[in-house]
């Protein structure tokens, strides 16, 4: 016998009535797993099931490094100029206004300073939703100022990246920094002040050949997309089929180019251990 009996017969409830689970309310993974979004989020947006990574963007791992969610945004107004006139389907300067307005961001990184359990630190991360995560010259200025700014108070500084590379609509501009942030990362060398590289999903092109692979320490997330070219690209060039799990984190690190992969949800503490061992 049902446990539930319907006793009335004929019930119909027109489509205005209809109730429907809000958007945003629950995350389903790639390999189908549903999780409540307030779960993921206390779960460093990891899914417990098959620990997936969710891809979030520097609001989210600002909340995951610093003490309390506190910290002091740098250079926080900073916006794109057009010094090429540059014009695709769009002009850049629609482009840059309508991506502003859509994800609430000035550009596609953020810095920051404050405490990470207690260690004062700089925190630099890129935001894939803002055109790519794509490296422009407001990329390369705000990443100079956040060294600058760690040169000045000797506080290290942690680079996370997440990007398609050079950002095409500033052509040399963008390959300017490239130059720039390396030379920065040199007087961080020399002022023996340490410099960790987290590259996160997905990480390539200009990014990847010049400040996210010059690290005292390379790290990832697991399952991370690292690269300079596209597999495409490179399978056509070499006229050849790629490795399985070619450009993962994990096969990247297995080639010695990480110096190791850390879980989300123990960042924070791998960081701060990290700091310890290289400040005494």
């Amino acid at each position: 016998m049902a446990w539930f009996k319907r006793t009335d017969k004929g019930i119909k409830t027109s489509t205005a009535e209809k109730k429907d689970a809000p958007d945003g309310l629950w995350f389903k993974t790639p390999n189908g797993n549903i999780i409540h979004t307030r779960e993921l989020k206390n779960n460093a947006y990891v899914c417990p099931d098959d620990d997936f990574h969710v891809k979030i963007g520097s609001k989210e791992y600002f909340e995951i490094l610093f003490d309390n969610n506190k910290f002091k945004e740098l250079d926080a107004n900073m916006t794109s100029g057009d010094p090429l006139k540059f014009t695709d389907t769009k002009p850049y300067v629609s482009r840059i206004e309508a991506t502003i307005k859509k994800t609430e961001l000035n550009d596609a990184v953020r810095s920051a300073v404050g405490k990470m359990n207690g260690l004062d630190i700089v925190i630099a991360c890129m935001d894939f939703n803002f055109i790519g995560g794509s490296m422009g010259s407001v990329v390369g200025e705000k990443i100079a100022r956040a060294i600058d700014h760690s040169l000045k108070n000797k506080i290290p500084f942690l680079m996370i990246s997440k990007s398609g590379g050079a950002r095409m609509m500033e052509a040399g501009f963008s390959l300017m920094q490239m130059a720039k942030t390396s030379a920065k990362l040199a007087l961080l060398d020399q002022a023996g002040i340490p410099y960790i590289s987290m590259l996160t999903d997905p990480t390539t092109g200009g990014v990847t050949a010049s400040y996210a692979m010059l690290g005292d320490f390379n790290i990832a997330e697991p399952e991370a997309l690292i690269g300079f070219a596209g597999p495409r690209v490179i399978r056509e060039t070499i006229g050849k089929d790629l490795p399985k799990g070619f450009q993962s984190s994990e096969f990247v690190l297995e080639h010695g180019f990480l110096d190791f992969i850390v879980d989300r949800r123990q960042l924070k503490g791998r960081l701060t251990t990290l700091l310890n061992l290289l400040n005494n």
